[in-house]
């Protein structure tokens, strides 16, 4: 029997990376131009290459497993859904109220730091309807004042409703006859309700994730239709599954439901294949640095597991929806460098992105980018960028960094085009001090682990300034996010409120509740099509000391001998790991969680490597870097033809198809047995 075909496909800014696995074969990989204006039809450029390029078979397709920018776009770009909400009599306001905590505590001017933009005034309507806190009904619903509000909402544009009604997370009977009623009136309307997107205590908190879900629904909705209707046509039968926020994939049919969980969806299928890479070399604590054309992705992965978050932030705004712990910053190849009102240079979060891209590009591009940086400094090849597919210009990287920036700061063209290079890795080194040093945690410890198309140009810069002794650059690491969808489980989570006292509580009780979450965290694994048997059951609960305010996830273990007082020791360790201290007192639960996980694995399946015949030294040039700004002479490696137990010392470059890497001086490298290629700090600086 045919072994069947695993496609990933993880669409960036720039570029759109493609791997294709057959078990037993070598690896396919490319890398394509997104398509800014549609990115559906960069996924079936995808297709098309590789039944034309590689010869496969539309029908010998197992899996199809996709990682999209869709959802993080629509709330950057505010490209999503006019959206509706209905809440609570006297509560409508929440949206826009949000909570006293400021970001810029000092700011002169004050951007609002709640997502109003969501639903305005006028689209927010009020239900006369009550829950207490313990889940009674208090006033009834009022379902010709639901039946009113709808008809408004949707005379006024309405795409889709979010409904948050007080206290619905005790007792949902409210929102789903309003979700009934609206889909009676009008079914064509998208619905998103509080009670099922995040049935947790916190007013403002819950409308916000909810009301995003339904900002984001029909935009998600119409991504994956096209992309199916694609898939089918194409003759690929197997479903589209889809990377979710907290690293693990869902069909699509159930993603469309919860988009909300799509946020940073391609960045967590980075963190998954940095954390492997990070194994396969013997670094259980590595910090995943993923740069591409338009942004930088950092992960901490911590005892060979990605650091999972409980909330995130997307452009500003805090949303309570669990996910790989990745801080994003605009910092990638195509970031635009200029100059600020002050004289300053500056870089990004602008990106010339794929098109019309860097002015190396040829397409039209006139402002100078970090990529124009890197080849002016020599560290890219004009011949041998993505793999030859796209040949860059010096001339016009030179003539845009002299016109922008040189010319008005008055410095030579090499200078300039290294203070963009320091620039912008300074802002990647405050990126990564924030997942590391801020957690209170020392990044010298832990091992950096480079991808993405521009991750290992920048990789051992950034490891000097922070002391980092040890990078690792992964076989692939242009297309690691498109691999470590490859290699990630199904998984599903489902969480509800269980505000108890942690004295109080009997394991019977907290059993039951559990159970509830089994059932639903089941039906959501029953789209999968995956063997009961094979699922993966882990459990965990949300806890503070009575009187705080915020929690922090603990796992739940009903194998320890005592489970309320492991749970209660495993809350101590989580509170003095995190805050620095922790006592004896009294504690509370406040959610309960359940996480259904099926397959993944621990290896990306890339298969031995076997270098490629040949000379892997193919010559050298200069090349300028902060230690030697004036230029050093480098010498330039083939990677495909470097052998195992292969050693070396910076200045070097490794040219690759999908990357380049800089080995600045002070660096050595090896070839590892697994074809990862190790960099260890040798400079007096360490």
């Amino acid at each position: 029997m045919t072994q069947l075909l695993d496609i990933g496909i993880d669409i960036g800014g720039t570029f759109t990376d493609v791997v294709c696995r057959r078990m037993g074969e070598p690896m396919l990989t490319t890398k394509i131009m997104s398509t800014r204006k549609d990115p559906s039809a960069a996924v079936m450029n995808a297709v098309r290459y590789m039944v034309e390029n590689w010869n496969i078979s539309p029908s010998d397709v197992g899996h199809f497993l996709h990682g999209t920018t869709i959802a993080t776009n629509a709330v950057l770009e505010r490209k999503g859904a006019r959206l509706g909400l209905l809440t609570t009599a006297g509560f409508k306001d929440v949206l826009e109220i949000g909570r006293q905590l400021r970001q810029t505590l000092y700011g002169i001017i004050l951007d609002p730091e709640t997502p109003g933009f969501l639903a305005r005034g006028k689209y927010r309507k009020e239900i006369a309807e009550r829950i207490s806190a313990q889940g009674e009904v208090v006033t009834p619903l009022d379902e010709g004042a639901v039946r009113q509000a709808a008809r408004e909402l949707v005379a006024d544009g309405c795409q889709a409703i979010a409904v948050c009604y007080l206290f619905s997370f005790q007792n949902p009977a409210h929102e789903q006859r309003t979700r009934e009623i609206i889909a009676e009136e009008f079914p064509d309307v998208l619905i998103s309700i509080s009670s099922e997107v995040d049935p947790a205590f916190r007013e403002y908190e819950r409308t916000v994730v909810t009301a995003f879900d339904a900002y984001m629904k029909p935009v998600i909705d119409r991504y994956m239709a096209q992309i199916e209707d694609g898939l089918d046509k194409a003759g690929i039968a197997s479903p589209l599954q889809v990377m979710q926020s907290r690293g693990g994939l869902s069909v699509s049919a159930v993603a469309r439901k919860r988009p909300v969980r799509l946020f940073m969806s391609g960045p967590a299928a980075g963190a998954i294949g940095g954390t492997i890479v990070g194994g396969m070399t013997g670094a259980k604590d590595v910090i995943t640095v993923d740069i591409g054309g338009t942004s930088c992705d950092i992960a901490l992965v911590s005892d060979g597991k990605p650091v999972i978050r409980p909330e995130g932030r997307i452009d500003g705004f805090t949303i309570r929806v669990p996910m790989v712990d990745v801080n994003a910053i605009g910092s990638g190849g195509g970031s635009i460098a200029w100059i600020d009102a002050g004289g300053g240079l500056r870089v990004g979060p602008e990106s010339a992105g794929s098109d019309p891209g860097p002015a190396a590009y040829g397409k039209g591009g006139e402002d100078p980018t970090v990529t124009d940086a890197s080849l002016v400094l020599g560290y890219l090849n004009p011949n041998y960028f993505a793999a030859g597919t796209v040949s860059l210009d010096v001339e016009k990287s030179k003539a845009a960094i002299l016109e922008k920036i040189a010319g008005p700061l008055k410095m030579g063209l090499e200078e300039a085009a290294l203070g963009i290079h320091r620039v912008v890795n300074a802002q990647m080194v405050e990126g990564i001090r924030l997942v590391s040093i801020r957690q209170g945690l020392d990044p010298r410890l832990f091992s950096l682990v480079a991808l993405g198309g521009a991750g290992p140009v920048h990789a051992t810069a950034l490891a000097e300034e922070l002391k980092i002794q040890r990078v690792v650059i992964p076989r692939r690491p242009g297309v690691l996010a498109a691999a470590g969808l490859l290699a990630a489980p199904i998984e599903h989570e489902v969480a509800a409120a269980f505000p108890r006292k942690l004295g109080e509580v009997s394991l019977s009780e907290l059993k039951d509740a559990l159970a509830d979450l089994d059932r639903r965290c089941g039906e959501l694994m029953s789209h999968e099509n995956v063997d009961p048997a094979s699922v993966r059951i882990t459990y965990a609960a949300d806890m503070c000391y009575q009187g705080q305010s915020y929690y922090l996830e603990v796992p739940l273990d009903f194998e320890a001998g005592d489970v309320l007082d492991a749970l209660y020791q495993g809350f101590l360790v989580a509170h003095d790991r995190v805050y620095g201290y922790a006592y004896q007192a009294p504690a509370n639960l406040v959610n309960l969680r359940t996480i259904h996980s099926a397959r993944g694995s621990d290896s990306l399946g890339e298969g031995a490597y076997h270098p490629e015949p040949g000379r892997a030294l193919k010559g050298s040039r200069t090349i300028r870097v902060a230690a030697a700004p004036q230029g050093v002479e480098a010498k330039i490696y083939e990677r495909t033809r470097m052998p195992v137990g292969m050693t070396f010392s910076g200045p070097a470059i490794v040219e690759q198809a999908d990357t380049t890497t800089v080995v600045e001086p002070g660096w050595s490298g090896e070839v590892a047995a697994d074809g990862n290629l190790v960099l260890t700090a040798t400079g007096a600086s360490h």
